[in-house]
């Protein structure tokens, strides 16, 4: 990998995170493309930049949920929101765990990942129901299982978690909030596990594809998040139906 690749994977990153048309996706497509082989830390590590990004724009959110942890106040809906991310964690962890190996060999099958890209679509076209019903412990419970199953490349984190939360007929805007915050802990706890291969990175590269990403990921959230509160969520489907075609044709 040279500085522009390392560049443009972080450019990626930074947008496809947000937009629901899998991150990973991505990176695995446009890695085979480039006949990179990259260390599964360098992918987290454009991850940690798109963490800085929710850092960023949900502090205040992240403050609150802090300062309702630090006094206890288990009334307080963010002390709520706190327990919710922490079951939702536990979903993921138990994919992660069972299933990391076989959903990291996925990123060298373009066939795969075409047919993730597919099954993003179509889980996108059935995001359109609007509901106003409240977070609750099974509902992040289950979110946090489709987070860990986005583990594999072409299913997207943010379109799976979002759309099974508006699927359960939970308000659009609480179940992104959930889901962006929902990010922190998975990335903490990838970077911890994958972090015995820092030798294999290149320290520049690694820090010019993460610059990349926070620069990149901080506009892209930003007009994700006006997508969608005008209910527009779904059409990213289309694109994510072109973009599994196309690659289900290179994996042929």
């Amino acid at each position: 990998m040279n500085l522009i690749q390392a560049v443009f994977l972080g450019l990626v990153q930074g947008l496809t995170e947000w937009f629901p048309v899998s991150s990973s996706g991505h990176l695995a497509l446009f890695q085979n493309l480039f006949g990179l082989d990259v260390p599964v830390l360098f992918d987290i590590l454009l991850h940690v930049g798109t963490l800085i990004v929710v850092l960023l724009v949900f502090y205040k959110d992240i403050y609150k949920i802090l300062k309702s942890i630090f006094t206890w106040n288990t009334k307080s809906e963010y002390f709520k929101l706190a327990v919710f991310i922490v079951i939702g964690s536990i979903g993921t962890v138990i994919i992660g765990y069972f299933f990391r190996n076989l959903f990291v060999g996925f990123f060298n099958n373009l066939k795969i990942v075409g047919i993730a890209f597919l099954a993003t679509g179509c889980l996108l076209f059935f995001s359109n129901k609007e509901g106003n019903k409240k977070l609750n412990c099974k509902d992040s419970f289950l979110i946090g299982l489709v987070q860990g199953i986005a583990l594999i490349p072409g299913i997207s984190r943010s379109g799976s978690t979002i759309s099974t939360g508006m699927l359960f007929g939970i308000e659009r805007k609480k179940v992104a909030r959930f889901s962006f915050l929902l990010l922190i802990p998975a990335v903490i706890g990838g970077f911890i596990f994958e972090f015995k291969d820092i030798a294999s990175i290149n320290p520049v590269y690694a820090l010019v594809g993460v610059l990349t990403s926070v620069i990149v990921g901080f506009f892209s959230l930003r007009f994700l998040l006006k997508i969608i509160e005008k209910g527009k969520f779904r059409y990213f489907g289309y694109y994510c139906f072109l973009i599994g075609v196309i690659t289900l044709i290179l994996g042929f």
